[in-house]
C-alpha cells in the first residue's frame, strides 16, 4: 500500500487529494487527529491516518486477525500473513510445495496423507500417486509383489491365499500342490507318495530314473526306488 503526503503552503493552506484545506481541518476521517505533513492514506476521497487506515481497511490474517501490512497469502477464501499460513497439525509454514485442504483447514502433504489418505496394503505408508487396486486394498506398484519371494507379478497375474498376493510357485507351495520332483506347480493329474505329491512323470526311481507307478516301488531314506534297483542296492 502506498501512502500520500500533504503539502503545506506558506500561507498555511494544505493541498491534498486535489483540494486545499485549512491545516486544522485536514484531519483523519476516523479519529479526527491532525494529519499535518505526516503520511496518510485515501479511501473514497477521504484522508486517514496510517493507523486507522490499516485498522479499518487492510485485509486481516485468518489466524491472528491482525491487519496485514505487507506481503499476504490468499488461500481457502481468506488472507494470511505468510508466516501464519501453516499446517494445522505440525504448524510448519506452507511454501511452494503446496497444501491440502480438509474442513477448510490447510495441511502439509505429509500430515494430510497420514491422517486422511489411504494407506498401502503392503507397507502401510500413504498412497499419494499411482497405485494398484487389488484384494480389497490399494498398493504402491512396488509393494504389490509376492508375499514370500517379493517378486513382481508378470502381466499383472497373481494368486491369492488368505488375503495375500502370491506368485504361482508360492501359491502352490502354501497349498501343498508343488511337485516334489521338479518343484513346479501341479495343475493336472498328480500322484501322492511318501507323504508328498508328484507329477506322474516325476515319480521316478532314484537310481535308474525310470517312471514308477504308485504301489510298485520301494522307499529308502525318503527316496523311491523301483523293485529291481532296490534289490540290487539294498537286498
Amino acid at each position: 500500500l502506498q501512502g500520500s503526503y500533504s503539502h503545506v503552503l506558506p500561507s498555511q493552506v494544505v493541498t491534498a487529494l486535489g483540494h486545499t484545506w485549512h491545516p486544522e481541518h485536514f484531519v483523519c476521517a476516523h479519529c479526527k487527529s491532525l494529519i499535518g505533513t505526516t503520511n496518510f492514506f485515501e479511501k473514497d476521497g477521504r484522508p486517514y491516518c496510517e493507523r486507522d487506515y490499516f485498522s479499518l481497511y487492510a485485509p486481516r490474517c485468518a489466524l491472528c486477525d491482525l491487519p496485514i501490512l505487507q506481503n499476504l497469502v490468499t488461500a481457502l477464501g481468506r488472507t494470511w500473513h505468510p508466516e501464519h499460513f501453516c499446517c494445522k497439525i505440525c504448524r510448519k509454514a506452507i511454501g511452494e510445495e503446496g497444501f491440502h485442504e480438509k474442513d477448510e483447514h490447510p495441511y502439509c502433504s505429509y500430515d494430510y496423507y497420514r491422517l486422511f489418505g489411504t494407506v498401502c496394503a503392503g507397507c502401510s505408508e500413504p498412497v499419494k500417486e499411482s497405485y494398484i487396486s487389488a484384494l480389497n486394498g490399494l498398493w504402491h506398484p512396488q509393494c504389490f509383489v509376492c508375499h514370500v519371494c517379493r517378486s513382481p507379478f508378470l502381466n499383472g497375474s497373481f494368486f491369492e491365499n488368505e488375503g495375500l498376493p502370491l506368485c504361482e510357485t508360492h501359491y502352490h507351495s502354501c497349498r501343498g500342490s508343488l511337485c516334489a520332483g521338479c518343484d513346479q506347480p501341479i495343475t493336472g493329474r498328480c500322484v501322492t507318495a511318501m507323504g508328498r505329491k508328484f507329477h506322474p512323470q516325476h515319480l521316478s526311481c532314484t537310481f535308474c530314473l525310470r517312471q514308477l507307478n504308485k504301489g510298485t516301488f520301494r522307499e529308502q531314506e525318503g527316496k523311491p526306488y523301483c523293485q529291481a534297483c532296490f534289490a540290487r542296492l539294498y537286498g
